[in-house]
Order: structure tokens, then C-alpha cells, then sequence
């Protein structure tokens, strides 16, 4: 059987026209696609595709799609036939080429390319089980608002050296990640912000030594979001080089925290010793272990003495066994606030009015929405640290302080009872942030 020659598609008219500005001029080169009406000689032509259906080019690309699929039919189907036929026999009657196709099917053809699986189907994505698995999982509010402790590959700042107390509450909020040491809260803040580090876990409070107020400024300054926090029970340890004997000391070192939480215990100890306050605890082991004192000894961790080096003289001792510290957890981007679950949530104030109502108000509108208050603390304003009163009974003026709000209750953002409350705090505070 003869093969069928693949038509030649006819000239292209003139249908697409492209102005061109002259080359001094620096602009956008514009096609335009002017249409032409169809021929009236053929149904269904148009006047520059005989025999095509419309006259657009994507009519004419429809058109030899459906040719060259045809040819591509039409070949395979000679290919076919031509197997089942011997060399010596005679073209079969139509009832025999019937039977034939239908002991064998050729693949469907689309375009002049077969389907993929031979399977004859024509469906661009496979329909069976395994469709559903190609397919995008959606989104879901747990997507946008990851479980606390996820952090499986993120990096997380801290300040301090490694084996600080610091590094063990990054560890504890998200496990497995990967902690980044910092050598001030500053830069933990910063490291943040510069996309350096994910999240950042500082501390706030402890229970012995109270607020930690650096912390407390850095959070007003800087435009991280708190999105968590962790409690780390805190165990001190007094470590010294090997050898040495608690008698030959003459100097402990220890971040200001440490050394305020462990003073009885010295005293108890009969350590008559100068107290040095150096920047974090586990960088006083570094440093007693890097310089080779004999004489000094450094109040950290049991883990810092067993990263750098040095012997614990004395486990334990803090002054109260319960010593705990709450740190925060820091992002880029809050989270989103939901009522499913336990909820804290931190806002800072101030006013600029006078006495101590607005303060009242404030306590006001939480306690009359029965909102729990968990932490309240006041920090002089650094921008307008004095406020200066006419007093008529003094006869002549007052210099007051002027302080910022810190407080945190228990309560979603999503909560009417907190949104409410906040509406009304706003109307007598000059400044209000959460």
C-alpha cells in the first residue's frame, strides 16, 4: 500500500504585521494580529486554510494537528496490517480486517505521538491510585502555624559559649536544632533580623534573681515577635582546673545572675573569695580553663565542665533548689493567634497622663473580663524619663518617672475577651504595642 504523502501546509498569509520603530527611538516592539473574514466559497474555511475549520492560526494549528494525527493512524495501521499478513497471501476481506483490529488495538495517537503507557487512553494525567498522590496536598492552619517544638532544622541564637545555660533552653524549645552562639543579647536579637539565625531563645526572668531588664529593652527596640517560651530548671556547679583545692581560691567568676543566686551557699562554704561578674556563666569556665588559673574558679554548668576541661568542686549550689528561668522564644513573623489551645500573649504601654488611674484601668479591663495577669513590669521610659507636674500644693512643680508597661496574660489574640479588652485599653494609653 502506497504511503500517503505528508501534505505540504499552504503559504502563510500576511496576517501578522510587525511595526517596528526606527532605532533611535527605545521603544517596545509591537505585533498586531489583524483577522481577515473567512471565505464565503467554502463552509467551513477560510479564505487563506481551504479546507480548515476558521480562519485564526490557531484554527490552522488545530487543523494540521488533526492531519498529521491521521497520517500517524493511518501509517500504523498499514504497519499492522502488514504483520499479520504472509508474504504470499492477498489483502483480506473487510470482515477479516475487522477481526483482526479487534484482536489487537493500536495505541490512540494524539498529535502524532502515542500514548505513553500503549495503554490506548488519552488521559494526560493517569486516573487509577496513584492519580491522588500527584496531586497538592492544601494547606492546612497547621502549615501556617507550626507546634512549638518543631525546630528540627532551625538555627537558633543565644547568647553566651557553648555549655550556657542559654544553648541547653534553645535545646529544650526546639530539639535538634542547631544553636548559634552569640556573644551578647544584641546580637541574638540582630542575628535574627539579618536572617542569620530562625529564632532566638533568651531569657526574662529567673526565680531567684528576677527580671532580666536588658532583655526586657531589647524587646521594646528591636521588632522581633515572641512566639513561645520554655522553663529551665537551673543546677549550678563550682568548677575549677583539676587539682585544685577549694582553699586555694581567691576569686569565683560568674555572669551577675549566677553569682546573686549562689552567695549564701559560698558564704556557707567559707569561701572568703572576691566575687567577678564576667558576661555568661559557661564563658567563666572558658575562660578559668583557657587561662590556666589555679586561683579562680567559675560557677556554670555541669556540661560547660565537661566541654572545657575543669573539675566540679561543688554540685548544686544554688541558693534555693527550685531555680528556674523562663526564656523566650523569638521570630521574624508572629504567630497566628488561635482559641483551640492555651494561649499567652505579651503587650508593653505607656501614658502620659497624670497619677496612677491609667494603670488602674488597665488592670481594669482585664479583670472584668476574668483575663488572667501573669506578668506585669515596669521600666522607666528611655526616650522621656521625666515628666514634669504643676502641683498647686507643693506650690510649684514635680519631676516624676515616666515607665513602661510590661504585661502578660492569658489569653489568644483571636479571643473576643482579649480584643475587647485591648480596644479599651487603647482609648486612655499614649503608646500600646502586643
Amino acid at each position: 500500500m502506497p504511503a500517503i504523502p505528508s501534505p505540504s501546509p499552504p503559504p502563510l498569509p500576511p496576517l501578522f504585521r510587525c511595526r517596528l520603530r526606527p532605532p533611535s527611538v527605545l521603544l517596545t516592539t509591537h505585533c498586531i494580529y489583524r483577522p481577515e473574514p473567512p471565505s464565503n466559497a467554502a463552509v467551513g474555511g477560510g479564505s487563506f486554510f481551504p479546507g480548515a475549520i476558521g480562519a485564526s492560526r490557531a484554527d490552522w494549528q488545530s487543523s494540521c494537528a488533526i492531519l498529521a494525527s491521521k497520517v500517524a493512524v493511518s501509517q500504523q495501521q498499514d504497519h499492522h496490517h502488514d504483520q499479520h499478513l504472509p508474504d504470499d497471501a492477498s489483502p483480506p476481506a473487510t470482515g477479516d480486517s475487522e477481526q483482526i483490529h479487534d484482536e489487537e488495538v493500536p495505541a490512540m495517537v494524539v498529535n502524532g505521538h502515542k500514548a505513553s503507557d500503549g495503554s490506548g487512553s488519552l488521559d494526560l494525567v493517569p486516573v487509577g491510585n496513584t492519580g491522588s498522590n500527584l496531586l497538592p496536598r492544601p494547606l492546612t492552619i497547621a502549615d501556617l502555624s507550626p507546634a512549638p517544638m518543631h525546630g528540627s532544622q532551625l538555627r537558633v541564637a543565644y547568647q553566651g559559649v557553648p555549655g550556657a545555660y542559654s544553648e541547653a533552653a534553645a535545646g529544650k524549645a526546639y530539639p535538634g536544632c542547631e544553636a548559634i552562639p552569640c556573644d551578647q543579647f544584641e546580637v541574638a536579637f540582630q542575628a535574627v533580623e539579618l536572617w542569620i539565625a530562625d529564632r532566638a531563645v533568651l531569657p526574662v526572668e529567673n526565680s531567684l534573681g528576677g527580671s532580666i531588664h536588658r532583655n526586657y529593652d531589647l524587646l521594646l527596640r528591636h521588632r522581633l515577635h515572641i512566639v513561645g517560651e520554655v522553663q529551665l530548671p537551673v543546677h549550678h556547679c563550682l568548677l575549677a582546673l583539676p587539682g585544685v583545692r577549694r582553699e586555694y581560691l581567691t576569686r569565683v567568676i560568674s555572669h551577675p545572675q549566677a553569682l546573686a543566686q549562689c552567695e549564701l551557699t559560698l558564704t556557707k562554704m567559707g569561701l572568703n573569695v572576691v566575687r567577678e561578674a564576667v558576661d555568661d556563666t559557661a564563658g567563666a569556665a572558658e575562660y578559668v580553663a583557657a587561662h590556666g588559673l589555679q586561683d579562680t574558679a567559675a560557677i556554670a554548668s555541669a556540661r560547660a565542665a565537661h566541654l572545657y576541661g575543669l573539675e566540679v568542686l561543688a554540685d548544686g549550689i544554688q541558693d534555693d533548689s527550685s531555680n528556674v528561668t523562663r526564656f523566650v522564644m523569638l521570630a521574624r513573623e508572629p504567630i497566628i493567634p488561635r482559641t483551640d489551645r492555651p494561649f499567652k500573649t505579651s503587650i508593653v504601654f505607656a501614658h502620659d497622663r497624670e497619677g496612677t488611674s491609667v494603670l488602674f484601668k488597665v488592670l481594669s479591663a482585664f479583670a472584668f473580663r476574668d483575663i488572667s495577669l501573669t506578668k506585669i513590669e515596669s521600666r522607666p521610659h528611655r526616650g522621656r524619663p521625666i515628666r514634669v507636674v504643676d502641683d498647686a500644693n507643693l506650690g510649684g512643680t514635680a519631676k516624676h518617672f515616666e515607665y513602661m508597661f510590661y504585661v502578660d496574660f492569658e489569653a489568644s489574640m483571636a479571643d473576643v475577651r482579649a480584643q475587647n479588652a485591648l480596644a479599651e485599653i487603647q482609648e486612655f494609653t499614649s503608646f500600646l504595642r502586643s
